[in-house]
């Protein structure tokens, strides 16, 4: 629906708009993520200085040894050169490592800080951005694409700036050597470098498609080896399905990955071709100024040594710029994300909300739109008072869900105003709404670590007597002592050891242990039988009391026990009453009584017959409540 534009625009249709080609801007910001660590930079290319210093001094050594030492039959002479041959690479060796582990620390740093700001920034956009992304889609951004610049960073843009040095001062060596001779061995370069532009922007446009494959990949993994998805495959027999949607794309990551491996092999061959015909140059053109006397062996063999260092650079080089295009690409990818603007933010000034919280809320003629032009709540009006429990009602699609979201700014509303205490919720800052907020969703979520760990989720600092407590007050403290580990037993990937209605207790008693002046409950008691509900029920009626709550009703125990019930359809409030007034006016409400909550209290009333457990009201909150009609 509205993920359409947002999604596919954004990220997946790049590829439709035609190569792109790196800006000046990309550039700079790139460079700028590496800025914090100036100074170890800095002595990193004072370490490339002299590596590069050094490579040139066995050439020069060489020339030594065979104008000098063995012409003059000069033994201690040919020792001390002889020696030097071998000291040089050994200091070199040591720089080599110094400037590895300078490279490691600052590559391994910039990816730090880029892991961090991408998961941060994340997390403070909003759950309009989560509904159009894929899951997997975040995750390749957050490991894929970061760890493939990591490898850029850390070995190919040091080595680079290596290349370039070493580059450099071999031309100005062979320069000062030989200057005729130099210019016969530079003239293909320009040439070579060149070439290597319009390979490079293809790897840049490459790389990108490579990636959203990697991450069409990743998000099949995600969806379908996560345990729901694993369970809906298997009870479904799809794996045959699954395994050939999951080949297809890895065929897809396979054949672009190859086209990306063999991008450039052309021009590769050519500069295999300059590198064999540098050497016959300079034995050419220099044995003829040997000949005539204009220059001695010594330089020529110098010479071709040097060539090693003149066309492996420029090689590299040439290799380099397709790596950095191909780490663009990610940084790029990169950037999308940090640049998304969260939908749900501060206002300059925006104070917390004033202390201590009552837990007023009101709609004041809210309306809200998912997709421009399509109304998910149209003049939306209500008020619930702390002590109030105000359940809304509605068939499938008639925005409960969506009311309850735009409380603690999961959205923000389109028109109209939602007010905490009198105080809009856009004019407070959000970390204090949602502190006073406590939200039990139909979808109990777990992390895969202990009991006690999930309950501390909601307040870190709780002490073990209150942890009690709150499972006491949520029924658990009977599954629990029957857990091999108790309180640290763990619940395994989204809470799967557990039932149902044990995650949702679970979820109540974090709710509990949390404390908050609003409570949010999302068809809160779906999945308990109604022994267990009744307890949960009255578990929750003491912690109702001087306390804003607002539950969406399946049941007929909240209906029943409502001091108010707002009755939503397609986006609109329809009737507002107890369920007496209601009932008695023959609306949408009466309908849906009959529908959907008269049946259950039939079942309710035949389980005592039978002994058999229901899924029927809560009777002793009923009761305590008084609202039977």
């Amino acid at each position: 629906m509205m993920g359409a534009g947002f999604h596919g625009g954004m990220f997946w249709r790049r590829e439709q708009k035609g190569p792109t080609r790196v800006s000046r801007e990309l550039l700079l910001r790139v460079v700028s993520q590496f800025g914090p660590y100036r100074k170890q930079g800095a002595l990193a290319l004072v370490v490339i200085a002299f590596s590069a210093g050094v490579g040139l001094v066995s050439p020069l050594l060489i020339r030594a040894i065979i104008d000098q030492a063995i012409p003059s039959r000069d033994f201690s002479l040919l020792a001390v050169l002889s020696l030097g041959m071998v000291i040089t690479p050994a200091f070199g060796g040591l720089l080599g490592v110094l400037q590895s582990y300078l490279n490691a620390q600052i590559s391994q740093r910039v990816m730090f800080d880029l892991r961090n700001k991408l998961y941060e920034h994340v997390q403070g956009l909003s759950l309009r951005f989560f509904t159009t992304v894929k899951t997997g889609e975040i995750m390749s951004r957050l490991n894929n694409d970061v760890s493939g610049i990591n490898r850029v960073v850390n070995e190919t843009m040091a080595q680079s700036v290596m290349q370039v040095l070493t580059l450099l001062s071999t031309i100005a060596l062979m320069v000062s050597m030989e200057w005729r001779l130099a210019l016969s061995s530079l003239v293909m370069v320009p040439l070579a470098l060149a070439a290597a532009r319009p390979v490079g922007n293809r790897r840049f446009d490459m790389q990108h498609v490579s990636q959203r494959f990697q991450a069409d990949m990743t998000a099949i993994m995600q969806e379908t080896l996560n345990i729901s998805g694993f369970v809906l495959m298997k009870s479904f027999g799809r794996e045959a399905y699954e395994r050939t949607r999951f080949s297809a794309k890895n065929r897809e990551l396979m054949n672009i990955q190859i086209s990306v491996s063999m991008l450039g092999r052309w021009f590769r061959m050519l500069l295999q071709v300059l590198e064999a015909a540098g050497p016959a140059v300079v034995f050419l053109f220099g044995g003829y100024l040997v000949l005539n006397g204009e220059m001695s062996l010594g330089t020529i063999i110098a010479f071709v040594a040097l060539l090693a260092r003149l066309y492996g650079p420029l090689s590299q080089l040439a290799n380099t710029q397709l790596e950095v295009m191909g780490a663009l690409a990610l940084f790029e990818r990169i950037f999308e994300y940090l640049d998304m603007k969260p939908d749900i933010t501060d206002k300059p000034g925006a104070a917390p909300l004033p202390s201590p919280v009552r837990g007023r809320v009101a709609f004041r003629d809210v309306t809200f739109e998912y997709t421009p032009g399509r109304p998910a709540l149209s003049h939306v009006s209500f008020e619930a008072e702390p002590g109030q429990l105000v359940a809304l009602v509605g068939p499938s699609g008639a925005g409960k869900t969506t009311t309850t979201y735009l409380i603690p700014r999961f959205y923000d509303v389109t028109d109209g105003r939602i007010e905490i205490d009198g105080q809009d919720v856009r004019n407070v800052t959000v970390a204090s709404l949602r502190d006073g907020m406590g939200i039990v969703t139909q979808e109990t979520y777990l992390f895969n670590t202990t009991i006690e760990d999930n309950l501390r989720y909601a307040r870190p600092d709780a002490m073990h007597e209150e942890i009690e407590a709150a499972c006491r007050a949520a029924r658990l403290e009977d599954l629990i002592a029957q857990m091999p580990d108790g309180l640290h037993t763990v619940v395994g990937e989204r809470g799967y050891r557990l039932s149902g209605g044990e995650k949702q207790r679970l979820a109540i008693a974090r709710v509990l242990l949390k404390d908050p002046r609003i409570l949010i409950l999302d068809e809160a008691t779906s999945s308990l039988d109604s022994q267990t509900e009744a307890l949960i029920q009255a578990a929750l009626g003491p912690l109702m009391e001087g306390r804003t709550t607002l539950a969406i009703a399946h049941r007929l125990s909240t209906v029943l026990a409502a001091d108010k019930l707002v009755v939503l359809d397609q986006g609109r409030l329809v009737e507002m009453g107890t369920h007496r007034e209601l009932l008695a006016r023959g609306g949408l409400y009466a309908e849906l009584f009959e529908i959907q909550f008269k049946p259950q209290l039939t079942e309710a009333l035949k389980a005592p017959a039978n002994g058999q457990p229901t899924n029927g009201p809560a009777v002793p909150l009923v009761a305590s409540r008084g609202a039977v009609g």
